[in-house]
């Protein structure tokens, strides 16, 4: 496997220095997510073993040196992360910070890695700020992110007749960023959005939310939350009679990890979007089966985008011939994104890791044929249409 894994870079592996350097003689990845809260499986744990499949399938070393990941939990508070990743860097010798759930904590360490001249690889936010306005010579954003989301079960919802819209709001910079982009999507497609309402992350009490939202009359309402979050206001809306009522519900970013968490049963007809799935091919199955026996559950793309960063970073490093940022950085922009993830995955110059997602339908019970086998695919939506034009994106380092 070390050999299909490497093909990639054997060409720009050739222009490396002569003399290979690792700093410290070891390459140490770092994956600081949420462990125990509202995000903790759609990232959290899972995350950190993909990272550690991600290097043993590498070989377990990058220019005849070790590789090791670390992880902890940020607790999804920017200044904790921000702790921590100054920690990392300043104490135990991380290279490089990846996953970042959470979009708050994720533009935070973002900023700091910049300041340190250190690589991030996000996995686990979504805000498009993070290529956008505040992006960074040395920072990625693999996986997802609001504009994808928002094309794929934004744009669906509408042309299916969902042309009125009311938000249901996460209260933080991924909220604010999905809900204003799904609504600019829904509108672009001739859709209105009639209001929204703002809740803290971490809630459970989502009826006096859901009952202005039902209030509103809006067709869809759009759920700009995740995790735990969406499972708990889905729950909820079925107490409130919504769906019945004829309004529909839009989980804007629901995984694999919330349908299973919800059951098959209570998430069957929902409409989503993820940039991968177990189940879509022989080679992703593997995979899955794979991620199944260290974990017990299947990966939804958070997981499988972090297992692709590590080994974009991983390559990027044999290609430059050095472990030191500017010129991994470059690697980054300039390597395809060729694995289990990503066909054809190109890097922008924002940062942004551009790689074709889909539009999701969940299953009902009986079509469900394995554990696990939760999707049917509606449609695969290139990357070029699904993530916005870095030239349109606001990030400074983009010369048009």
């Amino acid at each position: 496997m070390r050999k299909a894994l490497l093909s990639a870079v054997s060409l720009a592996a050739l222009a490396a220095p002569a003399a290979a350097q690792v700093s410290d003689d070891v390459v140490k990845i770092g994956i600081l997510n949420d462990q125990s809260g509202v995000y903790a499986d759609f990232g959290g744990r899972f995350s950190y073993e993909a990272a550690r499949m991600a290097v043993e399938d590498y070989g377990g070393t990058v220019l005849d040196k070790p590789v090791e990941v670390v992880t902890a939990d940020h607790q999804n508070k920017a200044d904790i992360a921000s702790n921590i990743a100054r920690q990392w860097y300043d104490t135990e010798q991380v290279d490089a910070i990846m996953e970042l759930t959470t979009s708050s904590v994720a533009l935070a360490v973002q900023a700091l890695s910049q300041e340190k001249q250190k690589v991030t690889i996000t996995t686990g936010a979504a805000t498009t700020e993070l290529t956008g306005k505040q992006c960074s010579p040395y920072g990625f954003h693999w996986a997802y992110d609001t504009h994808a989301l928002a094309i794929g079960t934004g744009g669906a919802l509408v042309e299916q007749g969902g042309d009125s819209w009311y938000f249901l709001t996460a209260d933080y910079a991924f909220g604010y960023s999905l809900e204003e982009n799904t609504g600019n999507v829904a509108k672009e497609r001739g859709g209105q959005v009639l209001g929204a309402v703002r809740h803290p992350l971490a809630t459970t009490d989502f009826s006096s939310f859901l009952l202005q939202a039902q209030s509103s009359g809006a067709k869809v309402i759009g759920l700009a939350n995740a995790g735990l979050d969406t499972q708990n206001a889905i729950k909820q809306a079925g107490e409130f009679g919504i769906v019945q009522g004829g309004q529909r519900l839009a989980a804007l970013l629901f995984t694999l990890a919330e349908v299973h968490g919800l059951g098959i049963e209570s998430a069957q007809g929902l409409t989503l979007t993820e940039s991968f799935y177990w189940n879509r091919d022989e080679e992703t199955a593997e995979f899955g089966r794979r991620f199944m026996e260290r974990t017990g559950a299947m990966p939804n793309m958070v997981h499988a985008g972090t297992y692709s960063a590590v080994l974009s970073y991983l390559k990027a490093i044999e290609a430059a011939g050095t472990d030191e940022t500017e010129a991994v950085a470059a690697k980054l922009h300039e390597l395809p994104v060729e694995d289990v993830f990503a066909k054809g995955g190109t890097v922008a110059p924002n940062g942004r890791m551009i790689s074709d997602v889909y539009l999701l339908e969940v299953k009902k019970p009986g079509d469900s044929d394995v554990p696990w086998d939760y999707y049917n695919v509606l449609a695969t939506i290139p990357g070029d249409q699904a993530y916005l034009d870095p030239a349109q994106s606001g990030c400074p380092l983009v010369t048009n």
